[in-house]
């Protein structure tokens, strides 16, 4: 972007009557299918692109430009590197209401973000009404209890009848969906059902119990991969999800099997018996195998979660990576495409906070810094180490890790960030739990490593705020607390001092001879070294009084790189984990 002298006046004009629109299809090669460029000067505002793709996001930038002085005069030539820029939702754990995918879908328009991965079936209740199983929804859509603690974790895990007074859930209708379809594609948004297969399935059972090993219900969460009436199954379900969802792609899950009831059902062993199947693991590849054949003959593509790479998957097979990066580095170099998602980063229901403070998160740590650190292309091995360390939170030796081949870093189609449910319970809590966090990762998807500045997105993220509060969305409060990282400089003779904080601006002052930080401590302004052991104590500064607690840390030689990656669960927060 290249900033000029001045502002365009827009008056109370909206962007489409201020905006000259040129839609320039031999542009295709320049800027690509979503690509733009924006020129703002005192008396005009040009937009072009080879798409009206591009046009969409090209208005979307020319909104974020809006200030009280009007639109800073600018040119700007701009193109997502990633053609996947997913958010997800989990609606099976906790039922959430079709305005609030809708209002989510609002927001992923406004921070360009494309794919709505809509995990619509789990062990929570079946959420997506299918006219040939009507007892899905009849049978599967609702349950004893709200809070899935009580529900799930202290296994009371009873469903209820539709209808029941006082039960807890719900279900799209079809016709639910096809507004949400219409709503999302009206915003350049393609939505991606998932409905799960093998595992997640218990509120299958509920209604039809043949499907599973035992032909009872409350018994196992897996389907009989030794049934055939199960294929049958499988594919009327998805037969009538495809009629609503026109993606190109349809998610079947294919993770956490736990396997149990397979050893000992007679079919799952007379299917291994017949098809010579590597035991009782080589069941859930059989099945994930005739589930992406069936996908692949109505001309739709298989996603799935990192365990679908145990199958030989077709090449347009796509691989969601959430086990860490390792399965997205295992599909790109095997020639598969995959998206990066992995949970220790990019995980909405992780605690961004101390979790004393916080409402009940899943576990893990995964502040928005955590998440804006994140590298989707490892394709060296200093940045897949760096990309391991973060997950890890420990020093991770470059030579351990295996990157992606550089001539299959295309393979990488994108980012996805994920908000399971087990513990969010309403919409306050989802937003609470997603903003400003889908900021960083809509950034991660939308611009290229080189161009990317924690500094330079942290002062633009606490801008946005304000602008999220104003439409009527619940935020996290970014915390005030210092975080000190460390990087060992000059041959290892001295160490490296960062001091940051999420809020800015931020005053931190800070100590080094062992005394806590006062107002009247040293201001933070850049980078410090140490050459001997030394006590670090910061804390941030607000009106002449100190307003965030402490934070404290031993820097020595010793400690080389490990303190490094700062996104480590702190010892204090660990029981709220057990």
């Amino acid at each position: 972007m290249e900033v000029l002298s001045g502002y365009f006046q827009p008056g109370n004009t909206t962007v489409d009557d201020f905006t000259t629109v040129v839609v320039d299809n031999s542009r295709m090669d320049a800027l690509g299918r979503e690509g733009y460029e924006l020129t703002v000067d005192r008396s005009s505002v040009r937009l072009t692109a080879a798409t009206q793709t591009g046009i969409f996001y090209g208005k979307r930038t020319l909104e974020q430009l809006m200030t009280d002085k009007g639109i800073p005069c600018v040119r700007v030539s701009d193109r997502p590197r990633f053609a996947y820029r997913g958010m997800h939702m989990d609606v099976s754990r906790h039922f959430f209401p079709k305005s609030q995918v809708l209002k989510m879908l609002d927001e992923m328009a406004r921070y360009k973000l494309n794919v709505f991965h809509f995990h619509l079936t789990d062990n929570g209740g079946w959420r997506i009404r299918i006219d040939k199983y009507p007892r899905l929804t009849a049978e599967g859509a609702f349950r004893t209890q709200r809070d899935w603690y009580a529900w799930w974790d202290r296994n009371d895990r009873r469903y209820l009848p539709e209808g029941t007074p006082g039960a807890y859930g719900g279900y799209f209708t079809k016709e639910d969906i096809r507004e949400i379809v219409t709503y999302a594609a009206e915003r350049h948004i393609t939505v991606i059902p998932e409905i799960e297969f093998p595992a997640h399935s218990d509120a299958v059972f509920i209604g039809y119990p043949e499907l599973c090993c035992t032909g009872k219900p409350y018994t196992t969460g897996e389907f009989c991969v030794g049934n055939e009436q199960v294929y049958t199954f499988m594919e009327d379900v998805l037969t009538e999800v495809m009629e609503l969802f026109p993606s190109k792609y349809i998610h079947i899950g294919g993770d956490e099997a736990r396997k149990v009831a397979w050893a000992t059902c007679p079919k799952c062993q007379a299917l291994i018996e017949r098809e010579r199947l590597d035991g009782i693991q080589g069941l859930q590849p059989y099945m994930i195998a005739r589930i992406q054949d069936f996908l692949a003959s109505k001309g739709r593509v298989m996603v799935g979660w990192d365990e679908i790479l145990h199958n030989e998957l077709h090449s347009e097979t796509l691989v969601m990576s959430y086990r860490g990066q390792k399965g997205a580095i295992e599909a790109a170099n095997r020639g598969n495409y995959a998206v990066m998602t992995p949970g220790e980063v990019l995980y909405f229901d992780w605690y961004q906070a101390d979790p004393s403070t916080q409402p009940r998160a899943m576990y893990g740590y995964s502040p928005i810094k955590k998440m804006y650190a994140f590298e989707p292309v490892p394709a060296d091995p200093e940045s897949a180490a760096r990309n391991e360390s973060i997950i890890r939170a420990e020093f991770v030796d470059p030579a351990a890790v295996e990157p992606i081949r550089a001539d299959r870093a295309d393979r990488i189609v994108g980012v996805q960030g994920c908000t399971w449910a087990e513990y969010i319970e309403d919409e306050e809590q989802q937003e609470y739990m997603i903003f400003p966090r889908l900021l960083a990762v809509a950034e991660l998807a939308w611009t290229p490593q080189e161009k990317r500045e924690w500094s330079d997105f942290k002062v633009r993220m606490n801008s946005h705020i304000p602008l999220l509060q104003q439409r009527g969305l619940n935020t996290f409060t970014l915390s005030d607390e210092v975080e000190i990282t460390t990087r060992i400089r000059s041959g290892n003779k001295a160490v490296e001092v960062t001091l940051d904080c999420e809020k800015y601006p931020a005053e931190i002052r800070y100590t080094l001879d062992g005394t806590p930080p006062t107002p009247d401590a040293s201001l933070y302004e850049a980078p410090f070294t140490v050459t001997d052991s030394t006590v670090v104590r910061a804390a941030v500064c607000r009106d002449g009084v100190i307003r965030s607690p402490e934070r404290k840390q031993l820097v020595t030689l010793a400690a080389e790189i490990d303190n490094y990656y700062p996104f480590d669960v702190p010892e204090i927060w660990k029981e709220y984990f057990d």
